[in-house]
């Protein structure tokens, strides 16, 4: 007899452009009702970064920017628009590398990647005068993901995890991948230090960056173009509820051999 384990990942069609102030859980219960599905408890709404910051008024116009001298001296070095620059220092706690086209910075959320996470696409000029904005992680995700993960709760009677994802480069490895940002209602590391393997001797070192696994399947789904699809829905991961956070993904710096 054949034994299988599987998961369902469901990206809906057809979720709205998002504004400024605009209800997330209303648009997420709204969008999985047009798909005929019903949230569960043990559900994962896993959601894409932008939606949640132009909700939280994340988007900045540049030309509300002044740039400092450092951000011009640092727009000399990699070839930005020091308006820019000056928004990624503002969101940085180290500049950690600079060459052209690209700033590597700590951001304050204790992650580390390109231009502090700032981007330009999908993001619409303000009122359509032409401002060229750009768009910030939000200040606070795991935040973001308890108060999403409450709403949900709250109108539809399941304890879902909420998980705010976006993608990111990796030291060492070509290509982005879908990384979590934000985690609430499940564990964002499994440590399996301590358990058997198939012979018996106990693991030493295996921590599970589960938030991150999820986030990357999800990520598949949503692609990174204009297929329109922020949010994913995964169902049947059998993870106990918990009051994870993306934090415990981020290695200490006293740990971190690579700074």
């Amino acid at each position: 007899m054949t034994s299988t384990t599987s998961v369902t990942l469901v990206a809906p069609r057809g979720f709205p452009m998002v504004g400024e102030g605009d209800d997330l859980p209303g648009l997420i219960l709204d969008c999985l009702a047009r798909a005929d599905i019903a949230l569960e408890s043990g559900d994962v709404v896993v959601l894409a970064q932008k939606i949640v910051s132009k909700a939280e008024g994340r988007a900045v116009a540049l030309s509300f920017v002044t740039p400092s001298p450092r951000a011009i001296e640092l727009a000399g070095q990699c070839a930005k628009d020091p308006r820019l620059v000056e928004l990624i220092l503002s969101e940085a706690d180290e500049v950690m590398r600079v060459r052209p086209g690209v700033i590597i910075v700590r951001h304050r959320l204790g992650l580390v990647l390109a231009n502090a996470g700032i981007d330009r696409s999908n993001v619409a000029s303000a009122d359509g005068d032409g401002d060229d904005r750009v768009l910030l992680l939000p200040a606070d995700p795991d935040a973001s993901c308890r108060a999403i993960r409450a709403e949900l709760r709250a109108r539809s009677g399941a304890d879902v995890a909420v998980l705010i994802i976006d993608s990111l480069g990796r030291a060492w490895r070509n290509g982005t991948v879908g990384t979590a940002i934000g985690v609430s209602g499940i564990p964002a590391v499994a440590d399996l230090r301590g358990n058997p393997d198939l012979f018996g001797r106990p693991l030493e070192t295996t921590e599970i960056g589960l938030a991150d696994e999820i986030a990357a399947a999800a990520s598949l789904l949503m692609g990174q173009a204009d297929e329109g699809r922020p949010l994913v829905l995964l169902r049947g991961s059998g993870l106990a509820a918990a009051e994870g956070n993306a934090t415990d993904l981020v290695r200490p710096r006293a740990l971190d051999l690579f700074p």
